[in-house]
Parts: C-alpha cells; structure tokens; sequence
C-alpha cells in the first residue's frame, strides 16, 4: 500500500528535522528547475529508464526536475523528505510519497520495473542499505539507475593537494563522497553493471579525470 504525501512513515521529529534542513538548502542554493550536469545527465538518464509503461520509483524526486526527463509514458511514484517540493512533483504527475530514504522503503517486494537514485546516495547515512532497498522493490530483471557526483576528479584532487576542503563541504547535506569503484562494491547484488562519467568540457581527454558525474546502471537478477 502506498503512502501519500502527509502520512508518517516514522517518528516526527526526526522526518520533520530533515525536511527542514534539506528544504532550508535547497531553497538558498538552487532553483526548483535546477539539474546537475545538464544536459547530458538528463539525457543519458531518459535513455536509460526507458519506456512507454515502466512503472518507476524516483527516489529523492525533489520538484520533479530530472523526473521529467522520464516521465512521459511512465508510472512514476517519487520519493522524497520534502513535502513543498513533493506537491511540485505531484503536479507533474508523479505518485508523491514522503519518507525518509535512510529507511526502509514503504513498497511491496518486486513493484517497480525501475529505481532511479538521481544524486541521492551521497546524502545518505546508509547508502548501502537504500541499494539494497531498491534491489527488494525491483522486480526480477528491474533496472537500477543513478548517478553521484564525480568526487575524485582532478580538480578535487588539486583541492586536496592545496590544503583545501572537498568541493562539497560546504554542502551540509553531503555525507559521502564515491570512487567509481565505490559504486560498483554497492552494487554487488547487481547483473551487468555499468558506468559512465559524463559532463565536463575536458572530460572527452580522461573521463575519470575530468567528468563531473558518474552515472550508474544495474539489473536485477531475472
């Protein structure tokens, strides 16, 4: 059974706590339309999800900005901490449900034919677990699809070298940082697993180096 936008899924302080601070966030650092990496990670993500009539879980949704990249033709339930940006998703058409994503999922076993973890795992206290959470939804054969931040390219490399802090310490909602191999470990309990490290004007020269995202995709086993 689905949970609409307004139901607890946990105990409210500390769900409320974090919608406040990602709200609060997201509200001062960037507009509601705003995608990381654009255009070629909205891209790369339409191809990758597919459809017409895929049933899709969008975790960490937000307003819906990269969902639309997907959504046509699609059953898209989406997920997210915040309630304000959720009602903007809900207004695109997209099923909102508010959770925390650090929790276990509140979908059936075998529901979704994809998961999309759109710059989500880096947030999280416990990445591993949201991974193995959207194995369990997946249905058998079910495509996982996300992308992090390209944590370790050059340029945060010299960052470290000059004594700097990371490129997103000033983040607060940044918990992790992820190494292309990094991601391949969490998806161990994945078939065919693939990356790709897109964006960048040099990225072309050395992908790892100088991408500025890594997306990601995996099957379930059928």
């Amino acid at each position: 059974m689905l949970l609409p936008v307004g139901v607890y899924t946990r105990p409210v302080g500390r769900l409320e706590q974090l919608e406040e601070g990602y709200r609060r966030h997201h509200r001062d650092s960037r507009s509601p339309d705003f995608v990381f990496c654009q255009p070629e990670r909205s891209a790369l993500f339409a191809a990758w999800v597919g459809g017409p009539g895929r049933r899709v879980l969008d975790l960490g949704c937000r307003y819906g900005a990269l969902t639309r990249a997907y959504l046509e033709g699609n059953e898209v339930v989406g997920v997210d901490v915040d309630r304000e940006a959720l009602a903007e998703a809900a207004k695109l058409g997209v099923e909102a449900v508010w959770a925390d994503l650090d929790e276990p999922l509140p979908f059936p076993d075998e529901s979704f034919d994809c998961v999309v973890l759109g710059e989500v795992l880096e947030p999280l206290r416990f990445p591993a677990q949201a991974v193995v959470e959207a194995r369990r939804v997946l249905r058998p054969g079910g495509l996982l699809v996300g992308s992090v931040p390209n944590a370790y390219r050059l340029k945060s490399r010299l960052r470290f070298l000059l004594g700097r802090p990371p490129e997103f310490a000033d983040d607060p909602t940044h918990l992790r940082i992820f190494r292309g191999e990094d991601l391949l470990a969490l998806l161990a309990g994945f078939e065919r697993p693939e990356l790709r490290y897109v964006a960048g004007r040099l990225a072309f020269l050395s992908p790892r180096l100088f991408a500025n995202d890594i997306v990601f995709r995996a099957w379930k086993p059928g």
